[in-house]
């Protein structure tokens, strides 16, 4: 089968190739993929990952073989699935709990958008046990993660604090359910009760010195790819708990609770940009550059 395959000499690191096709286990179905999405936790951004590695967290497409357990979809049955890896290739072998099947009404596209940034945006805000009144702030906001956490947290009755990297990176993010839309936390005007963390660095450093006293910080990404200060005593004195969470495992309830969630048009997967998995490299380039406001996604041709 086609997939895309990891090759440092080219564009984004990445290329089309030919692999064996997967051979499911027993309770797992082979799904014929319509569509991924590109994560940036997952591109290959050095020479440490092996060449010819296949890549892919999300990815959307129709079961071609049920499982041989005789658990989950049937054949034909559109589905969104999540896993570790090999979900940007023409089939994939999946778990049958780390899938939902998709109503007609949810595109592949779509639907593709769901599985890692929605899922982690959903486990951290259940884990801060966010309620309503609560003052949410929610870094690098106009990512994939970001959006879905705007989104949720708003639904959850929370005042949202959208923080991003400029005022065009913040466009319509009220629209999704922000209150305020900030690029420094110094426009805070009062302390957050819960951070949702994707940056890291020097953001977060400040935003703990602004979390109100018992707040909570929930640790998603460091994209700044900066250290972190913490101040002597800082989370002590504050009674601040802060947490890290990664998505991941178990997801078949949860994605069915996001497809659901979608297909009554509670929640916008706000896919930037759409392209044919040909055009990889250039996709890939673009995420890292920060030239994408929420997901990319590419079609398998």
């Amino acid at each position: 089968m086609r997939a895309l395959v990891v090759d440092h000499s080219a564009p984004g690191r990445l290329a089309l190739g030919t692999v064996p096709d997967p051979v499911p286990g027993p309770d797992e179905v082979l799904v014929k993929i319509s569509a991924v999405s590109l994560n940036y936790g997952e591109l290959p951004k050095s020479e440490e990952v092996a060449e010819g590695t296949v890549p892919g967290w999300d990815a959307a497409g129709v079961v071609e073989r049920a499982a041989a357990s005789g658990r989950g979809p049937r054949p034909g049955d559109r589905v969104v699935t999540w896993g570790w890896d090999a979900g940007w290739a023409e089939l994939r072998a999946v778990p049958v709990g780390e899938l939902a099947v998709l109503p007609d009404t949810v595109d592949f596209s779509t639907a593709a958008a769901l599985p890692v940034a929605g899922l982690t945006a959903l486990r951290a805000l259940r884990t801060a046990e966010v309620r309503p009144g609560q003052r949410v702030a929610v870094t690098g906001a106009s990512g994939g993660v970001g959006r879905f956490a705007v989104q949720l947290a708003h639904q959850a009755g929370a005042e949202v604090y959208a923080f991003v990297g400029s005022p065009a990176r913040g466009e319509g993010l009220a629209a999704l359910g922000a209150d305020h839309v900030l690029t420094d936390p110094a426009g805070l005007d009062t302390p957050v009760d819960i951070v949702l963390d994707n940056v890291g660095g020097s953001l977060l450093a400040e935003l703990l010195g602004r979390t109100a006293p018992g707040g909570t910080v929930i640790s998603i990404g460091s994209t700044s790819g900066e250290p972190t200060p913490i101040q002597p005593y800082q989370l002590p004195l504050g009674r601040l708990t802060l947490i890290g969470i990664q998505a991941g495992g178990d997801t078949g309830a949860d994605l069915a609770h996001l497809v659901r969630l979608t297909a009554e048009g509670r929640l916008q997967p706000s896919v930037d940009r759409v392209a044919d998995w040909a055009q990889a490299g250039e996709t890939a380039t673009a995420l890292v550059n920060r030239e994408i406001r929420g997901k990319a996604v590419l079609t398998v041709s």
